[in-house]
């Protein structure tokens, strides 16, 4: 048996979002910008599915703008907020340092254009002092770009308090809400955004389709031009069957996320307790509250997280190093460093996130394992238990 402990990353799609997506492949195949009968059922379904999204975010339908992803909805925040405000003499932008790899190299590509840009620190609690931001903000600052959970360590930031400060400088407010959307409830209006980023991969929905949250009035300029789709705010024929997919896992998340909230972080505490008793030397990265139920970090000291990893993955169980989008790199976690850890720290953490079909019996199968390989591996290494 296998064991996905690896949700962070992606998702396995829900049956029901299958067999949505299904029906539409086979039979509602029309282009939604065609007025005839098979374009008008192709319409319906992202109408359909656009204020399910809006719904689980607390949103109208009309503010829902579908995109291929999360990271072309972080890029059309930063890049169309910065283009539609750069008349006005704002060229100025602010994201914290531990980011997702989607706003940080955006902002590192409109720092090469021009924009100036500014990184918030963290400390070891992963969380940003809304202090920080206020030192930060300037008369010229156009937008700031906060992660409302962050994707390696799960700790959940202080929106509503820097949206505010944000405002009374004059700035918009992005939030890349990826990882929080459909794990701990998310009302844009009431975090005081301007505009919010959701990808459905990491609620049981289909890759390739996710949505920005647009405030109405949000000054905004479309990053991809042509055709009039999506209000002239997104160009490009809509990928009907992903998004209904989208909508369905939305509507599904909705339905469940206060009994599912509960148990993914009964399960995740269960996970963190049992290892930390289990396996000498090992401490959880960043406060345990407030995060998102399903994540855990865990530094091993003595080890290399990529060893571990392989090790687990010969054992059935798949667990991550990071983000996703970084593996490969041999490049230790930005986030970790971020928060000041020493070098060996930031080279010893796992990620395990947890989601649908994860059971206590997975959980204690994982730490019945974990201690074996960790004392295989500092053996290796030369250290001592």
């Amino acid at each position: 048996m296998r064991i996905y402990f690896d949700h962070n990353a992606t998702t396995p799609l829900d049956r029901s979002v299958v067999e949505v997506m299904t029906t539409v492949l086979q039979e509602d195949f029309g282009n939604a910008s065609s007025i005839h009968y098979f374009g008008q059922r192709a319409k319906a379904r992202l109408d359909d599915a656009r204020s399910s999204v809006a719904a689980l975010i607390g949103a109208e339908p009309s503010e829902i703008v579908f995109t291929s992803g999360g990271t072309e909805a972080d890029n059309f925040a930063l890049r169309g907020v910065a283009e539609a405000l750069e008349a006005t003499g704002r060229r100025h932008l602010i994201a914290t340092a531990i980011e997702h790899e989607a706003v940080l190299v955006t902002l590192k590509a409109l720092a090469r254009r021009g924009w100036r840009t500014t990184l918030l620190p963290v400390g070891a609690s992963g969380i940003v002092d809304p202090d920080a931001l206020s030192a930060a903000l300037a008369d010229d600052t156009a937008l700031v770009s906060v992660m409302h959970a962050n994707n390696e360590i799960g700790t959940i930031q202080p929106i509503a308090e820097l949206a505010r400060r944000a405002h009374e400088r004059g700035a918009l407010f992005h939030t890349d809400a990826v990882q929080s959307v459909a794990k701990v409830p998310v009302n844009a209006a009431a975090l005081g955004t301007d505009l919010l980023s959701l990808s459905g991969h990491k609620f049981n929905g289909p890759k390739g389709a996710g949505a920005l949250w647009i405030k109405r009035g949000t000054r905004i300029t479309a990053i991809l031009t042509g055709g009039k789709h999506e209000r002239t705010r997104r160009a490009g024929t809509e990928n009907v069957a992903a998004i209904a997919g989208l909508g369905e896992a939305a509507r599904l998340a909705r339905a469940k996320l206060a009994a599912e909230s509960a148990r993914l972080a009964a399960l995740r505490d269960r996970l963190e307790s049992g290892v930390l008793a289990a396996v000498p030397r090992t401490a959880v990265n960043g406060a345990r509250d407030p995060r998102v139920p399903n994540t855990t970090n865990i530094s091993f000291e003595g080890i290399e997280a990529e060893s571990l990893l392989i090790a687990l993955d010969l054992e059935g169980i798949a667990v991550s190093t990071g983000s996703a989008c970084s593996s490969g790199t041999l490049e230790p976690s930005h986030v970790l460093r971020a928060m000041g850890f020493p070098a060996h720290r930031t080279q010893n953490s796992i990620r395990l996130s947890l989601g649908q079909g994860n059971t206590e019996a997975e959980v204690d199968q994982f730490v019945e394992k974990v201690p074996r390989v960790v004392e295989k591996l500092r053996l290796v290494t030369g250290v001592r238990r």
